[in-house]
């Protein structure tokens, strides 16, 4: 086919890569996902599972076809080309494309558009996994869902009061009144309804509900924001100490060290954090999480200049998802 676009995924569309609630599956128009395997290094085992079967036409059959056969068996000189053929070729893309890389060594992801279709790939050339996972999409339906999830999450208090916005995929932390802590995945249905990930499936509430059923419980709900760090250090002025804070985490760790390289304590402090990779937008957004609590805007990198200094009110998140 002449005219595929490929493309590496986004970190916004590699959650589209494994399987979805039905809520999601409506939304985003989802036929259903191949699973194929090169074997000992150049076979190709496949097996289909169906998501949404009306939209398995004959045309989206023979296009999927199409798009598979292309990455097997070329043009050899198109970005991808021949990448599913063979377990080198697949190794050697992966590797001389670490955008690509899903933050870890066993998981890639590409994305082909065709005019009707979106096929987001999940990419393994370790042996003895599974080579491809393919999720194959209606484009419009997925654009369109993706498009209106980029508003985040609207987490509120049983009077409508905004509280925070998250990222679609972001997880939050429900800590009970007891103190015991649960993570989950929130994913967004649309403006009013949010899917809350569990240990045994997912549970669609509408966003009054859940926090109304927290308020009831007495559940505290935080943002576990995907643009912090696990674990950032800060300096502590009062004591003059080396702190280690924690995403979701209140105060503050004291570290008794001071790294080569730095002539102060809140100096160290800085190269630690630059050493890690660590923003000064985001070292100050842990800072402030673990002071003033992680719903707050300070708690937000999107909130800070590349200073690290808090943006004025007419500059701070306006209501799209960090």
């Amino acid at each position: 086919m002449s005219d595929l676009a490929i493309s590496i995924l986004k970190p916004e569309e590699q959650k589209y890569t494994y399987s979805q609630s039905r809520q999601i599956i409506g939304q985003t128009g989802c036929i259903g996902h191949l699973r194929a395997d090169i074997g000992s290094g150049k076979e190709f085992y496949s097996t289909w599972d169906d998501h949404y079967s009306e939209f398995k036409t004959p045309e989206f059959k023979q296009e999927l076809d199409e798009v598979i056969n292309a990455l097997r068996f070329g043009p050899t000189d198109a970005f991808c080309g021949m990448v599913l053929s063979d377990r080198k070729l697949l190794s050697e893309f992966c590797f001389a494309n670490p955008s690509a890389s899903f933050g870890n060594d066993r998981e890639w992801g590409i994305r082909v558009d065709t005019k009707a279709y979106s096929y987001l790939m999940r990419l393994n050339p370790n042996k003895g996994e599974y080579s491809l996972y393919c999720y194959c999409y209606r484009r419009d339906w997925l654009t369109q869902h993706m498009k209106q999830a980029e508003r985040g999450i609207r987490f509120i208090t049983p009077h409508y009061k905004e509280i925070f916005r998250l990222k679609d995929g972001d997880q939050i932390r429900i800590i009970t009144e007891a103190g015991e802590k649960h993570d989950r995945t929130a994913r967004y249905i649309d403006d009013y309804h949010v899917e809350i990930g569990g240990g045994f499936g997912c549970d669609l509430y509408h966003i009054c509900e859940f926090a109304e059923r927290m308020e009831h419980l007495g559940h505290k709900v935080i943002p576990l924001r995907s643009s912090l760090p696990e674990k950032c250090y800060v300096y502590v002025e009062s004591t003059d100490k080396i702190g280690l804070v924690e995403r979701g985490e209140m105060g503050y760790r004291t570290m008794a060290f001071i790294p080569d390289g730095a002539s102060s304590k809140k100096d160290g402090v800085a190269l630690l954090n630059e050493m890690k990779g660590i923003t000064k937008a985001q070292a100050a957004a842990m800072n402030a999480g673990s002071l003033f609590g992680w719903e707050t805007k300070a708690a937000d990198p999107a909130n800070y200049n590349e200073q690290g200094e808090l943006l004025g009110p007419q500059h701070m998140d306006r209501g799209e998802a960090r």
